[in-house]
């Protein structure tokens, strides 16, 4: 065993996890290693059977204090750092001006000391905006807006100033791209943040107004004039987030496809020129297109049709500034940390500038970063076993489906027909994305952002009336993170997620399966979860249940909800069990998986206890280790609101407590805060 004894090995622990402590300003050349069960993170003093999440994490925080930049540490969290420090150096080196450089090198080197030119950043101060201020303030009649609002979304990506417009898998024929207009033009992460009336939600809306204000200062406006832009711009967006619905509401697939013809789109909205819009976007006019949300646009009508042109002119103003606050000079930068991460997520301190850089090229260049990553960090062999551990989930799957007793012959039939149609991706694509035609400048930070972004826009609006490309992935390989795809059918685990301490080749099965094979145990669940069962084999939006099934379904999954309901998420601001209903789901029939496919591969093995901790508490301690962390209570409010997952302390606690297999490797008894007396199983 590798494990150090003694006062020295935890000395060593704590340089070698304290990720504040050593390094901060130094890229890496090599990834660290931490094991997937780590011993000194347990607090022995807790009894498992009340509390499996402090017993098995209850040290972690201890020896990983949460760095200022970061709203929640935990152990992704950590090996995003340990990734962006690695990529850190990749981007120092392809930085550097020489001969030999090859094209991805050249954009993601240059893109990066761009980034990283802050006194030419800061002198540039607003210049970069200027031109899009002008081309705003020289809005004469509403007839103008369309051509700005499509430059605007061509530029800014994420923003969507006033609504989204975009491409994605027709729901009824998944082979399909169709056009989609989806709501969107908000400032403050949800529309609850506009509607509700608790003391802490209109301290946020004050806030938020306050600092629109400061960022229309910062463009050069008076006083005055910047407060009462500021409050058009809330009551535009109050509007539009009333119109909205709700994050619960936008779970539910049916409620967010409505499919229209072209001339039944233009009727919901009609002050708005769509022709010109779509002109000025490059794109024909679709002749179908799916609306999301059509009371959105019906309320966006009666914007249109109420405000004064000033209105939409300082509205884009605001949505220009907020959408480029992060690349311009610091006092942007400092006044959208202020508010976003300072207030709504609790953070103390900027992130350093590298890390801020290593993330853009990330978001904006991934592929061509990735594929360097991969090429430094993952091996064939890695991503054969860990495609074999998907298939063993997988079987495991399938034998569950199999002996499942509240699921009739016809719904379990299109189920294991469905579970037999998905699509395994492992580490990175099998073609990498081409970025030759991006533009990179390398004394030109905020052109190359929205270069980039462009190109990104336009690559998802030409997709429109195409066959769907299914080899394609929705996260870069570094990425500490999986997904599963409903429309794709394809569950997807970039190499950031396939290494330690998450997928460990040196540790044994037992933390591994509890680990890894829970993570893919989990994306597979999300196939059959009260989202993704409502989409087919070929990902259509198909009901495949038989009504008595989706009967039972419903009421094994209202049985999660509501448990996770009664679970305080922060003061007094329960877990919303509805919102977070498919992640519980998720959790539990994922570790459910991992347990039985582990039984299944060690079957006939004589295993034998490790550290005094006997296979069968290994395996639950490794499936508890990944959620190891620490969040601020200001982001734990945020994602109350926002966020699908629970708390981490609840996806350890809530899944256990259902399992009579935990209970027995822990000698639990009934009573104990650990086991359920109502036991929850969907899955």
């Amino acid at each position: 065993m590798w494990y150090l004894q003694g006062v020295r090995r935890n000395i060593l622990l704590a340089i070698l996890l304290c990720v504040p402590c050593l390094g901060q300003d130094r890229p890496l050349s090599a990834l660290p290693y931490t094991p997937s069960l780590e011993l000194s993170f347990l607090n022995r003093a807790v009894d498992p059977c009340t509390d499996f999440y402090k017993y098995a994490c209850g040290n972690w925080n201890h020896l990983n204090p949460i760095p200022a930049d970061q709203a929640r540490w935990n152990v992704y969290a950590k090996l995003t750092d340990e990734n962006q420090r690695f990529l850190w150096g990749i981007l120092e080196e392809a930085a550097r001006p020489r001969d030999g450089r090859n094209a991805s090198e050249q954009k993601i080197g240059d893109y990066f000391a761009s980034c990283m030119d802050e006194a030419a950043i800061e002198k540039a101060g607003i210049a970069p905006l200027q031109a899009r201020l002008d081309q705003i303030a020289a809005l004469e009649r509403l007839a103008d807006l369309p051509a700005v609002v499509a430059q605007l979304h061509l530029e800014l990506g994420n923003d969507n100033a006033v609504f989204q417009f975009g491409s994605s898998q027709d729901f009824a024929n998944s082979d399909q791209i169709i056009a989609f207009a989806l709501a969107g033009g908000l400032g403050m992460p949800d529309r609850d943040y506009y509607l509700k009336t608790d003391a802490k939600s209109v301290e946020t809306r004050a806030r938020y107004g306050e600092h629109v204000a400061r960022m229309f200062r910062l463009l050069g406006e008076a006083p005055a004039a910047a407060r009462g832009d500021a409050q058009t711009v809330v009551a535009i967006e109050t509007a539009l987030a009333t119109a909205s619905l709700s994050r619960v509401d936008r779970r539910d697939p049916y409620k967010m496809f409505h499919k229209v013809t072209r001339a039944e789109f233009l009727k919901m909205a009609p002050s708005f020129d769509w022709a010109v819009y779509w002109k000025a976007l490059g794109l024909a006019a679709p002749d179908e297109l799916n609306v999301t949300e059509p009371a959105f646009y019906q309320a966006l009508e009666t914007q249109l049709r109420t405000r004064p042109l000033a209105d939409w002119k300082a509205y884009l103003r605001w949505h220009l500034a907020h959408a480029e606050a992060p690349y311009l000079s610091s006092a942007f930068v400092q006044e959208n940390f202020n508010f976003y991460q300072k207030h709504l997520r609790g953070v103390t301190a900027l992130a350093p500038r590298w890390k801020r850089c290593v993330r853009g090229v990330d978001e904006d260049l991934g592929e061509a970063l990735g594929q360097v990553f991969v090429a430094k960090t993952f091996t064939a062999e890695t991503k054969q076993r860990a495609l074999a551990m998907v298939r063993e989930i997988e079987q495991a799957m399938e034998t569950d489906l199999q002996q499942l007793s509240w699921m009739g012959d016809e719904t379990k039939k299109q189920a294991l027909t469905k579970l037999h149609s998905i699509v395994n991706k492992i580490a990175y694509p099998d073609h990498w994305r081409d970025y030759s035609s991006v533009k990179i400048v390398r004394d030109d930070f905020l052109g190359d952002v929205d270069r980039s972004i462009q190109f990104e826009a336009r690559r998802q609006l030409n997709k429109i009336g195409k066959p769907v490309d299914r080899s394609e992935w929705d996260m870069t390989p570094p990425t500490v993170n999986a997904y599963y795809d409903a429309s794709m059918n394809d569950i997807n685990f970039p190499a950031g997620v396939l290494q330690p301490p998450l997928f460990d080749p040196k540790m044994d099965d037992a933390p591994n399966y509890g680990n890894t094979g829970a993570t893919i145990g989990h994306e597979l669940t999300h196939g059959f979860d009260d989202e993704g069962r409502k989409f087919d084999a070929k990902g259509n939006l198909r009901d495949w249940w038989s009504k008595k099934d989706g009967d039972e379904f419903v009421e094994r999954a209202a049985c999660i909800s509501n448990q996770y309901s009664q679970y305080t998420a922060v003061d007094d601001l329960k877990v919303n069990g509805k919102l977070t209903l498919g992640e519980d789901t998720a959790d539990l029939g994922g570790t459910i998986l991992a347990w039985m496919a582990w039984k299944n591969a060690t079957r006939g093995q004589n295993l034998q206890p490790v550290d005094g901790f006997t296979p069968e508490q290994r395996f639950f301690i490794g499936a508890a280790q990944w959620a190891c962390g620490y969040e601020r209570p200001e982001s734990k409010r945020l994602h109350a609101i926002t966020d699908e997952h629970s708390p981490d302390e609840y996806r350890i606690n809530g899944v256990v407590s259902n399992m009579p297999d935990f209970a027995k490797a822990f000698s639990c008894k009934k009573g104990d805060p650990m086991v359920r007396e109502q036991v929850c199983r969907v899955w």
